[in-house]
This record gives C-alpha cells, structure tokens and sequence, in this order.
C-alpha cells in the first residue's frame, strides 16, 4: 500500500455500518506494531494515550508539533491506514484547524478526529467544513470523524442529549464529515436511535460494561474505539510491578509480560 489516496479509500471502505472497523488505540510505534500483529485492519491514536506519553494531561495539554511527529512514527510503524485524533484540531480558529489538517496529511496519516469539546454547534461544524476543504485540497480523501461531547461531558438535561447529539452530528455531516463518534453511550437503545438518525457510520466508544463488538454490530455500528484503553491497561501493568518490587521487593508481576525478543524483533528483521 504505497499512497494517502489508496490509504484514505481503504479506510472509508473499511467503516461499514453492520461490520465494524475495530480500531485498539495506540500512542507510539511499539503498540501500533503489536495492534497491528495482532490482526487490526487501521490504526488509530487516542489523544488521551498519546499526551500521557508525551508528559502532558489530555485535553489540550499537548503540543501540536509534538502530536503530529508522534502521529508520523505511528505511519511510518505500519502499512496499515492510520486515523489520528487530533482533540479539537489544536488551533483557536477553523482556519487553524485546516493547517492542523494540511500538516497532519504530511505525516501520512489519512484520518481524523474533531471533537467539538462543547462549542456551539455551528463553531464545530465550521471547523469540520475546514478540515474537508484542506484535505480536499491536499488531494486525500480524509476520513473526518465527527465526535460530539454531548453524552461524556453530561450537558444538558439527560432527557435532551439524543436529540442535542443528533442535532450537532447532523450538522458536522452537512459540513463534511464522513462518519460521527459519540463517547459515552454504551446502552443498545440509544446507539440504535443514532445509528438510526444519522446517515454515516457511528463509532462507538468501547470498553468493559460495553456491548460486545457482535452485539454493537448488529446494532449497525460502523466503527468500535477501545479509546485510551490499552494505554490504561499498560500503565497500570507498570504501577502494579513498580509498587511490588518497591514494597515486598519481589517481581511476580513481571510475569506474563512480553520477552525482550518479541519487542526488539518488532523493529529488525
């Protein structure tokens, strides 16, 4: 797979409503190879795995630079499609987030989150419709996914958020995106009303307490993110072996972990 272009195509084909693109996401080159060993069709960041990484909260914390050089070591990791979360496009304006997008196509990356982290509807859908125009004009059919905060961040009345989500995510698809992310909704009757009331693939938000991938499939899910999961999961491996060998000063919970030929021959041969 040698350009962007086919990249992009292979990624929007890939989010079939019914048959889910399952995306593990990673935050640097090691856990891109081994989600990709073990079966991934894409790759994608979580912003909150790849700002820890980077020594630097979620939510804004991190660089832009250091995100994108981040987000390149990941494309370069793999011969699969890479999808990068990008948070709200790290920029104060549309016209930002279009550079963010332009310099995120450098790196080879041919998909992106927005999330509108509360804006007002028509400020995100702005910023959607800049990141459409600057892939439109680099030439790549960038996969643009637009996610809404309506249901993680609790705004509003519990009893108005479906139709606030459905509101704004009718609006970012009017203005360009190619499928929509809803984090925070895990019951089946609520992802059936958005698959349902919206016309691109949804991407669901995946994790323990979720339906299965099965069950979200037959839901209509288009796309199923394990988010910053795997990145919890790792760390917490590393607490748990620092605190063991640090109170008891045994090593027990190193056991199970990966051999050091298993790593390293990740990058030789």
């Amino acid at each position: 797979m040698s350009t962007s272009q086919e990249k992009a195509r292979l990624l929007r084909e890939l989010h079939r409503p019914g048959d889910p693109v399952v995306l593990a996401n990673v935050w640097d080159a090691a856990s891109a190879r081994l989600v990709a060993a073990a079966g991934a069709r894409a790759v994608a960041t979580a912003s909150a795995s790849v700002c820890w990484s980077l020594g630097s909260p979620d939510g804004g914390g991190a660089d832009r630079e250091q995100v994108l050089a981040r987000t390149a070591q990941v494309v370069r990791a793999v011969d699969l499609p890479v999808t990068a979360d990008l948070e709200g496009g790290y920029a104060d304006t549309a016209a930002g987030v279009g550079e963010t997008v332009t310099a995120l196509l450098a790196t080879g990356a041919v998909g992106v989150n927005l999330e509108d982290e509360g804006r007002p509807a028509a400020e995100a859908a702005e910023r959607i419709a800049a990141a459409r125009a600057a892939a439109d004009a680099a030439g790549v059919p960038l996969f643009v996914n637009g996610r809404t905060d309506v249901f993680l961040l609790g705004l509003g009345a519990p009893e108005e958020r479906l139709d606030e989500a459905v509101r704004r995510l009718r609006a970012y698809v009017e203005a360009g995106a190619d499928g929509v992310f809803v984090p925070g909704v895990a019951d089946p009757e609520t992802i059936a009303a958005l698959v349902a009331a919206v016309p691109v693939p949804l991407n669901v938000l995946a994790g323990p307490g979720s339906p299965s991938v099965a069950e979200l499939a037959k839901l209509g899910v288009g796309r199923i993110s394990l988010g910053p999961g795997l990145a919890k999961t790792a760390y917490a491996a590393v607490r748990q072996a620092a605190e063991e060998v640090y109170g008891s000063g045994t090593y027990t919970a190193l056991d199970g972990g990966l051999t050091y030929p298993e790593l390293n021959g990740l990058f030789t041969g």
